[in-house]
């Protein structure tokens, strides 16, 4: 539902980085929707002000009402080396400037909203994992996630609420919906079996206080947890949560059901009106993550994230159903 607001000589200013992708983009309609003078922080010539312009960054956060943070390299892409070393800057790096942005600023803005990724609980087949109680799991993915929410709860900063966004898969026109249905399309859309593979170092933890990578082998037969959200619901979850002053902290971004693997392809085989679906054991997911460039771990981890905060404090989802999140993706 779209907030309206009352036009103003002087609208209040909303900045948002990391505005060029699937998310950004969306985000900074309705923000202007909602009446916001949006300005944004990127590399690109459109961008407000550059990353490497400190001084601008500043000014630009000094007085805005909102700051949402999406910056961050895509993590669709094998973790070799230098992939994992930019995708770990690319989030540490920015959220510790705009951190000192804020410390620096004379008016501060009400509410920052960070991305993170549901991504920072551990493999789960056992119970959804919550704000309150969910259990932090390890390796690569997970050390990002951790270094980024660390990056952004630094410091004291008494004049801005925080609020971190632990986004699951996000639906939509681009993004990960778009790998999936294309693999669909090629009749690999089966459900993913888990099982040994040569080891590797591409899932080793990041970071000052990297964790173990897990070697184990979950025999989910295609069940593992497939934690979701459509964009329409990261964007009235972003409304909600400016709305709602009691909410801060880490907030889960996820449809209130949790498909799993073997839904989930069955749903986007109906989309893309295939009727078969190969099951893709290991070794053949490999092969194919390999051709796409991408990691196994994007579909063969269970990643059950449940929405209480947002459940709670009354938010009503757009697009809860899997198959009317597909067919608007």
């Amino acid at each position: 539902m779209t907030t309206e607001r009352t036009p103003s000589a002087a609208r209040p200013r909303a900045v948002v980085a990391g505005a060029s992708g699937f998310i950004g983009v969306a985000l900074v309609a309705a923000l202007r929707e909602d009446g916001y003078d949006v300005v944004t922080i990127g590399r690109g010539s459109s961008a407000s002000a550059s990353w490497d312009d400190n001084a601008a960054v500043t000014e630009l956060v000094d007085g805005a009402e909102l700051l949402v943070n999406l910056a961050g390299r895509s993590v669709g892409c094998r973790y070799h080396d230098a992939n994992r070393e930019e995708i770990w800057s690319s989030r540490i790096d920015t959220t510790e400037l705009l951190n000192r942005a804020v410390a620096a600023a004379v008016a501060p803005p009400a509410l920052w909203l960070n991305a993170s990724t549901g991504t920072i609980y551990r493999y789960a087949l056992d119970r959804p994992q919550s704000e309150a109680d969910g259990e932090l799991g390890t390796g690569f993915s997970v050390d990002v996630a951790r270094g980024w929410e660390a990056a952004f709860d630094s410091g004291d900063l008494p004049g801005t609420r925080r609020v971190a966004l632990r986004m699951a898969i996000v639906l939509g026109d681009g993004g990960a919906a778009r790998l999936l249905k294309r693999a669909a399309r090629f009749g690999l859309g089966g459900p993913q079996l888990d099982g040994r593979w040569f080891p590797h170092r591409r899932y080793r933890g990041i970071g000052p206080h990297a964790t173990p990578s897990s070697t184990a082998v979950h025999r989910s037969r295609g069940h593992q947890r497939f934690s979701w959200i459509h964009l329409d619901d990261v964007v009235g979850a972003v409304r909600h949560i400016r709305d709602t002053p009691s909410i801060a902290g880490p907030v889960n971004l996820a449809a209130p059901t949790a498909a799993t693997s073997r839904t989930v392809m069955a749903a986007l085989r109906r989309r893309v009106g295939v009727p078969f679906g190969l099951t893709a054991p290991r070794w053949l997911l490999e092969i194919g993550m390999l051709v796409l460039r991408q990691e196994s771990e994007l579909v063969l981890k269970s990643r059950w994230v449940e929405p209480r905060v947002l459940v709670d404090t009354g938010y009503t989802f757009v697009r809860p159903d899997l198959d009317d999140a597909l067919a608007a993706s």
